[in-house]
């Protein structure tokens, strides 16, 4: 069994930065790939950054160059670094990963960008 849990999120102006982090209940060195979605209301949950165990990245062409996905094996930690936060980005934050048994996801982190 696997819990994610996210934290980070909040209220920021335009052009502002945010770190979301979340916190695996086990060992992350195992499981390949890692990620973070998001749901604005009204939308389709979708993709915004996945790493995988080497270290490489995919993002959303909507956030290249503006938001940095890392992870830490050692401390069970996946990270989301946001800057020049748009309105537009505005969304519950979902962190999440495929294993063999089974999908998991956290119960999400509320990001609101707004002047």
């Amino acid at each position: 069994q696997l819990q994610l849990v996210e934290s980070g999120g909040g209220l920021v102006q335009p052009g502002g930065s945010l770190r979301l982090s979340c916190a695996a209940s086990r060992s992350i060195f195992d499981i390949n790939y890692m990620g973070w979605y998001r749901q604005a209301p009204g939308k389709e949950r979708e993709l915004v950054a996945r790493i995988n165990r080497a270290g490489s990245t995919n993002y959303a062409d909507s956030v290249k160059g503006r938001f940095t996905i890392s992870r830490d094996n050692a401390k069970n930690m996946v990270y989301l670094q946001m800057n020049s936060l748009k309105p537009e980005d505005t969304a519950s934050y979902y962190c999440n990963t495929h294993l063999p048994t089974s999908t998991y996801w956290g119960q999400g982190t509320q990001v609101t960008v707004s002047s």
